[in-house]
């Protein structure tokens, strides 16, 4: 004991952790934040915890993923069945997510129901808005590095939302996707976000919402009749302090009982009931994929399944803008005045009418089928001009063109997707050969056309060259053996 006491004080004198930490860890709150109403104080530090929970998780499970295209999907399979204990490691990362989006919400509904973000901690609920954020990011992200059907036609949903940026739709979705369509650079991208830039972002952010809380002080209990004055307030609460408790006591007691209930929650949920995913390997030629996203999303994947496709737009892009711009905007339409519920009716009411919507909205997310219209995508049928002349197994071949969903990246006479090149006269640059090599492994290298090979039967990939050889201008021979490009050529 003479020794650790040694070694201690050896690395205190030049850490200095007797004069930096101690005194965050004992600065004084407000009494009544210690007491019986010290429980509705306990969600900050809960979320903190599970952070701490989703970051040694992500460590573990980043040394095995591998985030290519690829490679995905067997290396979530390994962690699943191969790696001691990855199914476990898999399930405690996701749920010590949704535990920390649950207790960041109630955090948030117990400031705002609190008032606790009036003067002077405007700023605090501010950077409280951004943590919310990158929390719903870190979600996001997330359920794509699953790279189940769910995650690829999740992206191909979000790909048509960011389409409909007006005038930057699509160097939105390059920026996005990685490049025009889903590919190999999506899945290095999203792989970044979460494990470097979000992560970042939010650790960043929590410093200095945390050192927000340190110099503005924990918000006492509100009391009916108790208003908050600018003009007054630091006066108030300082003589408040005086009387006050160190956070190091009964406040940190209870922070603590309740984030280690919360990591042993999510330890029993996460054994018995397994990681989520991955439910298949992506494919891209199923057709009439009806993804869905992450909980905390579905409200907004109910929403969109009761309105018309007229207002999908405005749901996709100005609701959720409107949304966060009204979080952002609430300390500063209300900074003074009341803090105690029971004065507050209309914030009360507001917490009810937000908090049912939500619920009977997710529901209907969870339970109720939508497709978006994907503008950027098309559906259009095969030029008739196109298969007038056709032989019958050139339209065997037209039907598998437009239902292993072809016609999404591809145009015939100018109609169809953009994101790969018009193929009206693929048959004057690509021989069959090539049209099978093309169409089995992709683009070289794990470039942006995914690999049909194993989505497409032998008969069927027959049809298909049949009908892809026959597509050239009347007269024109097809192409020879010589070298051609490739069918997305460089420039995808």
């Amino acid at each position: 004991m003479a020794w650790l006491r040694y070694i201690g004080r050896w690395l205190d004198a030049r850490l200095k952790v007797s004069e930096s930490i101690l005194p965050m860890l004992t600065h004084p709150i407000p009494r009544g934040a210690a007491g019986p109403m010290g429980w509705w104080y306990i969600f900050g530090s809960a979320s903190l915890t599970l952070l701490i929970v989703q970051i040694l998780t992500g460590i573990g499970l980043a040394l095995v993923y591998v985030p290519s295209g690829g490679e995905a999907y067997e290396s979530l399979l390994s962690l699943d069945y191969e790696q001691p204990l990855g199914w476990f490691l898999r399930a405690l990362h996701y749920y010590a997510g949704s535990g920390m989006m649950v207790m960041v919400l109630l955090h948030m509904t117990q400031v705002f129901l609190h008032g606790a973000y009036k003067y002077p901690r405007e700023l605090t609920w501010v950077v409280g808005v951004m943590l919310l954020l990158c929390t719903l990011g870190m979600f996001f992200t997330g359920q794509v590095l699953r790279w189940d059907p769910d995650a690829y036609w999740g992206l191909a949903v979000g790909g048509s939302m960011a389409g409909r940026v007006p005038l930057i739709g699509p160097w939105v979705v390059d920026l996005l996707l990685g490049g025009p369509i889903i590919g190999a650079n999506t899945l290095s991208r999203f792989f970044t976000l979460h494990v470097f830039i979000i992560p970042g972002a939010l650790l960043g952010l929590l410093a200095v919402h945390l050192w927000l809380v340190l110099k503005c002080g924990i918000s006492s209990p509100p009391a009916p009749g108790e208003k908050v004055d600018p003009n007054t307030y630091h006066a108030e609460y300082e003589k408040e302090l005086e009387k006050g408790v160190p956070f190091l006591g009964e406040a940190m007691i209870k922070d603590a009982l309740v984030s280690a209930l919360a990591v042993i929650v999510v330890v029993i949920i996460a054994a018995l009931v397994g990681p989520k995913g991955p439910s298949g390997p992506p494919d891209p030629t199923l057709s009439g994929a009806n993804p869905r996203p992450e909980w905390p999303f579905l409200w907004l994947f109910g929403l969109l399944s009761l309105s018309p496709p007229a207002a999908e737009t405005f749901i996709m892009l100005v609701f959720p803008l409107l949304m966060i711009g009204a979080l952002f905007a609430v300390p500063f339409v209300s900074n003074r005045g009341e803090r105690a519920p029971s004065r507050r009716p209309v914030a009360v009411l507001s917490v009810i009418l937000i908090a049912t919507l939500l619920g009977i909205l997710t529901y209907q997310g969870a339970t109720s089928p939508w497709s978006p219209v994907m503008t950027a995508w098309s559906g259009d049928p095969v030029p008739v001009r196109i298969v007038e002349q056709s032989t019958p197994l050139e339209l065997q071949g037209a039907l598998v063109f437009q239902y292993k969903n072809c016609r999404n990246c591809h145009a015939l006479d100018g109609v169809g997707g953009m994101k790969g090149p018009d193929l009206t006269a693929v048959g004057t640059r690509l021989t069959p050969g090539q049209l099978i090599d093309q169409v089995s492994n992709g683009t070289p290298g794990g470039g942006n056309m995914p690999a049909y090979g194993k989505q497409i039967s032998p008969a069927e990939m027959t049809a298909l060259v049949e009908f892809l050889t026959s597509l050239r201008p009347a007269g024109q021979p097809a192409a020879r053996d010589a070298a051609a490009p490739a069918l997305h050529g460089k420039s995808q």
